[in-house]
């Protein structure tokens, strides 16, 4: 886990493992959560985990900026790269790119059409199992290359180790 519970005399506290250290959890971090933690808390304020098309329609529309490409080895602030700051992008969708990969409520699956790369046959396609769930936006070390809103990465539902949180949304 990337976050653990301290119980002492002066209260409960959070900490957070960072990638050199454990310090005390930064309130306006993203904290790292796995796809089954991640659902259960969506269930639990009556929300949902967006669809990977969902996420996709709120991407188009978020500014251009975030923590990407290896500049820093941990998170900022989720407001770091505010849209008022950047001067782009519409209310919500904030911090959607770099920063932590986020869950998606889709089923990792071929789109129509798909074809493996002839020279990586199984980077994708040995993972359209119905156990991996999308994951969207990227994380502070993901190349800024692949930093586009189409690009999806994948992981089972309990894997704990990912650079990933989410976001809820209201059907």
């Amino acid at each position: 886990m990337f976050w653990k519970k301290l119980s002492s005399k002066k209260g409960d506290e959070w900490t957070y493992r960072t990638m050199f250290d454990e310090i005390l959890l930064p309130l306006d971090w993203p904290v790292y959560v796995s796809h089954a933690e991640a659902s259960a808390y969506a269930h639990w304020v009556g929300k949902e985990l967006p669809t990977e098309a969902e996420w996709q329609r709120a991407a188009c529309g978020a500014p251009r900026v975030g923590n990407f490409g290896g500049e820093r080895w941990d998170p900022v602030p989720v407001t770091a790269f505010d849209r008022h700051v950047s001067g782009q992008g519409a209310p919500g969708v904030e911090d959607m790119r770099g920063n932590g990969w986020e869950w998606t409520s889709t089923v990792f699956a071929p789109f129509a059409g798909f074809k493996p790369f002839p020279f990586y046959p199984g980077y994708s396609a040995n993972f359209f199992d119905g156990q991996h769930y999308v994951m969207k936006g990227g994380s502070a070390r993901t190349a800024a290359c692949m930093m586009r809103p189409s690009f999806r990465n994948w992981f089972q539902p309990n894997y704990p180790y990912v650079y990933a949180g989410f976001r809820c949304v209201s059907r």
